[in-house]
């Protein structure tokens, strides 16, 4: 059900090796007791950044209910407190692997599932070696307070899946994500133009430092629905308090009033072919140019 408050923890850590799952367990704890109900990981939480290189390992993937989805589930019931993280999924039924979000209740039990749509390859980001691209459209979820959508690091670069989460009523979009520091101007103009088309809140948190020569690194960000940055943070642990009226203030000014048509652009989209299918090699709507 939805509330008009949220307070929500951004964590800048990644949880692997000797000692990790307890790191987990103090950061989720400090979360907790700075107020928020909701806990929110970097992009692949529990790995190493697998695509600094070419080779997948069969190691880095796993079935759904697979260990790192089990030891989200602990943490966030060890800590009373609601966890969004991720791990690469393997589809049971294709196969393949998707960089999959999973949010857990404070329970542990599995709300929510996105997989990543917009996947780069390029060094340092070797992504599509690792996983295909999403195949789902993002919506929302309403069991942690406030309706939520996510958005996985690069899909945040392509505004209609945050459209899409707008339209559909969500307060906020949550952005798990692996950046370089030196590209941090570009992705924070991002971040305020999503919040300002959208009305809504936009939160993102970074893998916190450098892993194989790759310059990973940024700080935690929240952008309210009007487009103010309002945090900027390289701590650990940065607590959020999300707002409905200010959702509904920024939806009810400009540009936020403005119909979307979607039927219009349903049909100009539908006329470039769909190469998104099968290898993953192509993607409809592609920019022009090439």
């Amino acid at each position: 059900m939805a509330g008009e408050m949220l307070t929500i923890a951004l964590i800048s850590d990644v949880f692997h090796g000797d000692g990790a799952l307890e790191r987990l367990e103090i950061r989720l704890e400090e979360a907790r007791d700075r107020g928020a109900s909701v806990a929110v990981l970097p992009e692949l939480p529990l790995d190493p950044w697998v695509a600094a290189t070419r080779v997948p390992r069969e190691s880095d993937a796993e079935l759904p209910g697979g260990p790192r989805q089990q030891a989200l589930s602990d943490a966030a019931r060890e800590a009373g407190i609601a966890l969004i993280g991720g791990a690469i999924v393997i589809d049971p039924d294709s196969e393949e692997r998707f960089n999959t979000c999973l949010v857990m209740d404070a329970s542990g039990e599995l709300i929510h599932t996105y997989r990543k749509v917009h996947v780069p390859e390029e060094p340092g980001f070797w992504e599509t070696s690792h996983y295909v691209y999403g195949d789902r459209p993002p919506v929302p979820f309403d069991d942690l307070g406030m309706p939520l959508g996510i958005q996985i690091c690069s899909d945040i670069n392509r505004p209609e899946g945050s459209q899409l989460l707008a339209a559909a009523g969500a307060a906020a979009v949550i952005a798990p994500r692996s950046t370089e520091r030196a590209t941090y101007d570009r992705w924070s103009v991002v971040f305020r133009a999503i919040a300002i088309t959208c009305g809504m809140y936009v939160l993102s948190v970074n893998r916190p430092e450098p892993e194989f020569g790759v310059e990973i690194g940024g700080p935690s960000v929240v952008v309210d629905p009007d487009g103010k940055m309002v945090i900027e943070s390289s701590e650990a642990v940065t607590v959020a308090r999300l707002s409905m009226d200010r959702v509904r203030g920024a939806r009810d000014g400009y540009p936020g009033y403005l119909p979307f048509f979607p039927g219009m652009y349903r049909s100009a989209w539908a006329s470039f072919p769909d190469g998104a299918e099968g290898d993953g090699t192509e993607a409809s709507g592609r920019l022009g140019l090439t």
